[in-house]
């Protein structure tokens, strides 16, 4: 069998008027991480700094922010759902979401305002569990739908948190579908999706401030530890939100001099890296079944609001094959000796592997040149999920499933 081999599209895309770039400014995500700190389950989630592994692979630094401990959900995607329905709920009752506290949303005080609404979402599993989760905390509904082909354990992990849950026989876009229909069907219905399409932008767009939280605290860290700024930012996609709010993020923070942005994708549903290779700007749709290890990356259409910062913004757009994600996963999980350990799921460790797939040999030195990789760079990858499926992940590390040769 003949190894996939990585494709990338330096962004050669005509920039837009970057309407989208505001959603993702400084003053929005401190609104969102006034949210998020509020939570008593809350705290920063760990900054792993990899030494050893930056001196290995010819680097000045590697960083990884570890969400495997974010609200004890093993991934980030609830600061999305959760910041997206408080936002909902105070524009529902009139209010800012400033008031929006944890205390006063568990509060009886609250739901004799507001009552009772239906969140409806689709999700792989990460999403869908941070909005059960939400939903369970503030006293509120949900129903969530997964595509065909996910996980079991991922799918007891959201009905345990009271959720209605399903698995469906299509693929992810089409869940997204599913769920907009039934919450239209529903009174105080309402859908929490993380992409975007033509009349569903604000929901979206909120969901992506909640995601900055997780740059925002990413930001703090690296300074923290004399690192200013990274000269690089690798950060993988799936329908693009979460791309869109961490290149929207650092674009905001630093103006005058942001990093060099990559986004990378599963090979089985890489919309945006179909997009800049068309080089015309428009967004590209993947159809199918969208079958790959990184089910938090199986999205075949973008939301249009990340594109619009991404084409602005991203240096590189690549297509990853699985190989990639599992190799990420074992040198994340047997670390260089000295470095700490991340534990990093199929969709969470894709940048590891890319990133020494880039520097371990010249297979893909024009990409390194492309993206100006040295001794000198400081690059900081996102684990956006830990052991959120224990089968597959046992698979991967102990049995050497997704071998790179």
């Amino acid at each position: 069998m003949v190894k996939e081999t990585i494709k990338w599209a330096a962004n050669r895309m005509p920039p837009s008027e970057d309407r989208q770039l505001a959603i993702m400014d400084l003053d929005n995500v401190a609104k969102a991480r006034l949210f998020h700190t509020g939570f008593p389950q809350y705290s920063v989630t760990p900054l792993a700094r990899l030494n050893g592994m930056a001196d290995y692979l010819g680097l000045g630094g590697l960083f990884v922010k570890d969400e495997s401990f974010r609200f004890g959900l093993n991934a980030f995607k609830v600061l999305g759902g959760s910041f997206a329905m408080a936002r909902y709920i105070a524009q529902q009752m009139g209010r800012d979401v400033g008031e929006m506290t944890y205390d006063y949303l568990t509060g009886e005080d609250f739901r004799k305002a507001f009552g009772q609404a239906t969140f409806f979402t689709a999700t792989d599993g990460n999403h869908g569990r941070g909005v059960a989760w939400a939903a369970h905390k503030l006293g509120q509904r949900a129903v969530v739908h997964m595509p065909k082909g996910s996980s079991l354990a991922r799918y007891e992990n959201i009905a345990r948190e009271g959720a209605q849950v399903t698995i469906e026989d299509v693929n992810y876009d089409e869940c997204v579908r599913m769920a907009a229909a039934e919450a239209g069907r529903t009174k105080h219905g309402v859908v929490v999706q993380d992409t975007a399409w033509e009349g569903y932008e604000e929901i979206p767009a909120w969901i992506m401030q909640g995601y900055g939280t997780m740059a925002a605290e990413t930001a703090d860290q690296l300074r923290q530890i004399g690192v200013n700024r990274p000269t690089h930012v690798f950060v993988q996609a799936g329908v693009g939100s979460l791309a869109g709010a961490v290149v929207g993020y650092f674009t905001n923070l630093f103006p005058n001099d942001p990093p060099k942005f990559v986004v990378m994708e599963a090979r089985a549903a890489d919309c945006l890296y179909r997009g800049a290779l068309a080089g015309d700007g428009k967004p590209q749709v993947v159809k199918g079944d969208l079958k790959t290890i990184m089910a938090g990356l199986a999205c075949g259409e973008p939301n249009l609001l990340s594109w619009d910062i991404l084409r602005n913004h991203v240096s590189a757009f690549v297509s990853c094959p699985d190989w990639v994600s599992a190799r990420g996963m074992r040198m994340l999980g047997v670390p260089v000796k000295g470095d700490p350990t991340v534990i990093s799921g199929e969709s969470g460790a894709v940048g590891m592997g890319l990133l020494a797939a880039l520097l371990e040999t010249d297979e893909y030195k024009d990409l390194r040149e492309e993206l100006e990789l040295d001794r000198l760079s400081q690059v900081l990858l996102f684990s956006t999920e830990g052991n959120t499926d224990p089968m597959k992940f046992r698979k991967v590390l102990w049995d050497g499933e997704y071998p790179t040769v």
